[in-house]
Order: structure tokens, then sequence, then C-alpha cells
């Protein structure tokens, strides 16, 4: 599986499961979330840098909006500590990759 694939699978993860469990959302996202992770897909689709990309928080060109950038950074703050109960080796290639 391609880096940004990968990506988007955890970037999909994070987002369903906050709005899951923040918003009460079952089998569904909220239409904030499902413009978020539209959002992030379509930044990652258009990266600069393709699969030899760094980590977003680390890019020397970030591409989020400013809004948006502090929207997925609540996200993940939430979901990725959890993350190592439902998704433990994605958790793991997530954290040192």
């Amino acid at each position: 599986m391609g880096k940004i694939k990968r990506e988007k699978s955890i970037v999909r993860w994070m987002v369903e499961f906050y709005c899951k469990k923040k918003h009460k959302n079952r089998g569904r996202l909220c239409d904030e979330c499902n413009q978020l992770l539209t959002y992030a897909h379509s930044r990652l689709d258009h990266c600069p840098y393709g699969e030899e990309k760094q980590s977003c928080r680390r890019c020397i060109t970030p591409c989020y909006a400013r809004e948006k950038r502090k929207k997925i950074k609540k996200v993940m703050r939430y979901s990725a500590p959890r993350m190592i109960y439902y998704k433990p080796y994605e958790w793991i290639l997530h954290l040192f990759k």
C-alpha cells in the first residue's frame, strides 16, 4: 500500500471515529466531518511531494487552510491516542513513519 493511500485510510478512520464519538453519528459522517474528510483527501491527492512526502505536520509547504488545519488537529488529537485500542498495527505505523 502506498504512503498516500495509507494516510487516506488513517485520516478516514480518525474522522469517522471522531464523528461517531463526538457528534454521536452512527454509520455516516455529519456534514462538517464529511467536508473535512473530503478536504483532507483532496490535499493528499494533490500533495506536491507525492509518495515521497513526510508528515504533514513537518512539511515545509503546508497546504491546509488555517481553519481546516485547526479542525484536523482537533480530530487527530482526539482519535490518535485511542487508535492504539482499535487499530494497534496502523497506530504503530502512523507513529513511526
